[in-house]
């Protein structure tokens, strides 16, 4: 039986169990939970609105991320991205200090993530974050995998320059303070 958007109440529901992964794909690209939530929910629209374009549904998660990304290109092409906010909230249950380490190097690791141009951006979130693997990266983004493989490379590499430039910082204001 189709419903609203002309899909199946199976299909809306596969669709809707996606909103937190989008949600949180959408996040980390653009470091901010207003137009993440507005990126994802565009994505779940277009989603339903075009499910019979999507042939495989094996590959529906793909399919979205697809979206997602084309939703994230088209609100960049109409406005200039508003400056991106840290929201730190310490895991339940952990001691203070726990919670204090753990929340400067997720924010560290985080804000490394957000100074990586978009596409290098994108692409670790896909390949490490969210496991797709380099053919399907290429295909949500609609580039070669050459392309893809060349920017997870630059990317990595970055963060781990910049992490390691991070660590030995704190390294040396643990020693000074000895």
């Amino acid at each position: 039986m189709r419903g609203l958007f002309g899909v199946s109440a199976q299909f809306r529901a596969r669709v809707e169990a996606q909103r937190e992964p989008l949600y949180r794909l959408a996040y980390s690209w653009c470091r901010d939970a207003a137009l993440a939530d507005d990126v994802a929910q565009e994505a779940m629209l277009r989603a339903l609105d075009r499910g019979a374009q999507l042939a495989d549904e094996k590959r529906l998660k793909a399919w979205l991320c697809a979206i997602l990304a084309n939703c994230l290109k088209d609100h960049y092409r109409r406005a200039r991205p508003l400056e991106p906010l840290d929201e730190d909230m310490p895991a339940q249950g952990e001691t203070p200090e726990a919670a204090s380490a753990s929340g400067q190097l997720a924010a560290r690791v985080r804000a490394e993530i957000g100074r990586l141009p978009l596409g290098q951006c994108q692409v670790v979130t896909l390949v490490d974050l969210e496991g797709f693997s380099y053919a399907e990266v290429g295909e949500i983004l609609e580039l070669p995998i050459g392309t893809v493989m060349s920017r997870l490379c630059r990317a990595r590499e970055a963060l781990r320059a910049r992490l390691i430039e991070f660590a030995a910082g704190q390294e040396n204001k643990l020693r000074s303070i000895r």
